[in-house]
């Protein structure tokens, strides 16, 4: 078995070390060598491949064929004679939070990207000029280079707590890639990669030519795994690690598709895909358990700076809806549409497209947990470190500690702003958060025979039935549980279930008190 590079984004120094690499490189060639099209953008979530992708294209427009025995471009025809200089700006390098420190980096970053090119800085000029100049050499030379520009929107992103400073960064950037706009035919070949697409930014308005692949379906599979890649590469990696799991080979398949595939970027036709760093790291680790890695390789800073102040709670994970292409975009800095927030840094994916509506879903559980978890930091003002802990309090039934946890959760919650008066479900979405976010199955307005139960939370070590009520006591809301018999259908399971009632004050949003019961198990009440 190849070994797995667990962080490793450089395609020469992967191929040198021998390491696994899943070969992407037709779909490079074809996109490379397209007579329609030579100016490219994509959007990916972060982790995904992107900076890889860069560092690949730029080996193979540098004609480093010694890299690419036995990958798929040598059957293409690639002309590895033809080589051009390239120019590989990473603006995550000059990314800051404020804008003095911005414009320290953004200089230092053009220096060695130009560098790179083989062209000379001069210190006299804008960092956008300098990059025009170096466009003008190179194509003098007769060699037109290859504009190589990963995580584009991070500098915009990093400065988003600050709308002014995100403004000012945005306008500093608008005269690097006005530089290309009258530069279209002394360039070979443009990528420009990012998690979100700021529409606004003069990167999309000045390049009238910039093809977006974001949503093609020839692209679709270009970055992340698809099965038969799982089945190509990773074969004796998930034997080796099924072992160690102890689970046959179709539970050990069908857990890792619910975990870890789940991404759609096809509008018509085409193939959904694995998270290729969760896929990574799960094989190169063999843990005897499955991970969160993608979760654990941090967030982006796009989406957190806009959590701060976006209306979170106005949008069910579970059911997240339809949004028209427009919402998928950012356009208005100060104003993001949530759900089009969510698609872009990878928290939702395309279920469905009809009828120029796009109808997203949370892409797998690995996400579905990440998401939860980080929601339910966000229902609060004030850190509320009892939200780590609540699936312990919940299995070891130490409802003192559950309840005044909920305290201190609803004494700080952020309610939607449309919501002058909250009522079960607004109370009840802050809580179905913080369960998912521990690994709870959690179902929300569960019908049966009994009437609708207001939330089920299912776990290995136990069911939990809540019922919560506004401006009435805990224990109605147990004498309804118990008369409606809502924790029947669940009795058949062979774990204990437990009914937790939940009382909020209306007038004050808080939480006013909890009972909790052991419904099949040993008969015992906490309030």
């Amino acid at each position: 078995m190849k070994p797995i590079a667990k962080n490793n984004c450089d395609f020469p120094s992967l191929r040198r070390s021998g390491c696994l690499y899943v070969d992407k490189t037709a779909w490079l060639a074809r996109m490379a060598t397209d007579p329609e099209a030579y100016f490219f953008f994509l959007a990916r979530p972060r982790r995904f491949g992107k900076s890889l992708m860069i560092s690949t294209l730029k080996a193979m427009f540098e004609g480093r064929k010694e890299l690419f025995t036995g990958l798929d471009i040598m059957k293409t025809g690639w002309d590895w004679k033809k080589k051009h200089p390239v120019i590989h700006l990473n603006m995550g390098m000059c990314a800051a939070e404020e804008y003095d420190t911005f414009a320290l980096n953004l200089p230092v970053c053009m220096k060695a990207s130009i560098a790179g090119a083989g062209v000379k800085y001069d210190d006299k000029l804008t960092p956008s000029a300098n990059f025009g100049l170096a466009i003008d050499k190179l194509a003098a030379k007769g060699k037109p280079p290859v504009i190589l520009i990963d995580e584009y929107d991070d500098p915009v992103a990093k400065a988003l707590k600050n709308v002014e400073v995100a403004e000012r960064v945005r306008s500093s950037l608008a005269p690097i890639y006005g530089q290309m706009k009258d530069r279209s035919g002394k360039i070979r070949f443009l990528m420009i990669t990012g998690v979100s697409k700021f529409t606004k930014l003069s990167i999309f308005s000045t390049l009238s030519s910039l093809v977006d692949i974001s949503f093609e379906d020839a692209y679709a599979a270009m970055l992340g795994y698809t099965e038969d890649e799982l089945d190509r590469y990773f074969s004796e990696h998930m034997e080796a690690h099924r072992k160690v799991m102890g689970l046959s080979a179709e539970a050990y398949r069908a857990e890792i598709k619910r975990l870890y595939n789940g991404y759609r970027f096809w509008l018509d036709e085409g193939e959904n895909v694995y998270n290729p760093v969760s896929i990574n790291l799960t094989m190169a680790n063999r843990k005897k358990r499955f991970e969160l890695y993608w979760a654990e390789t941090g967030k982006a800073s796009f989406l957190m700076n806009f959590l701060k102040r976006g209306d979170v709670l106005a949008v069910d994970i579970d059911e997240p809806g339809s949004v028209v292409k427009a919402e998928l975009d950012v356009s208005d800095l100060s104003s993001f549409p949530v759900r089009g927030m969510l698609y872009q840094t990878g928290y939702l994916t395309i279920d469905r497209y009809e009828n120029d509506l796009f109808t997203l879903r949370v892409p797998d559980e690995e996400v579905r947990q990440d998401l939860a978890a980080l929601m339910s930091g966000l229902v609060a003002d004030k850190d509320v470190r009892w939200a780590a802990s609540i699936g312990v309090t919940l299995r070891l039934a130490q409802w003192g500690k559950f309840f005044d946890g909920l305290a201190a959760l609803y004494a700080g919650a952020v309610y939607g702003s449309t919501e002058g008066r909250p009522h079960e479900l607004s109370y009840a979405r802050c809580l179905k958060f913080l369960l998912q976010g521990q690994g709870f199955r959690v179902m929300q307005e569960v019908a049966h025979a009994g009437g609708r139960t207001d939330i089920v939370a299912d776990h290995p070590c136990g069911t939990y039935i809540f019922e919560l009520k506004v401006n009435k006591p805990p224990k109605v809301a147990m004498s309804q549980v118990q008369r409606r018999k809502y924790a029947a259908p669940y009795r058949a399971g062979g774990k204990p279930v437990w009914a937790i009632g939940l009382s909020f004050n209306g007038r004050t949003r808080q939480f006013k008190g909890g009972r909790a019961e052991a419904v099949y198990n040993e008969k015992r009440s906490v309030e």
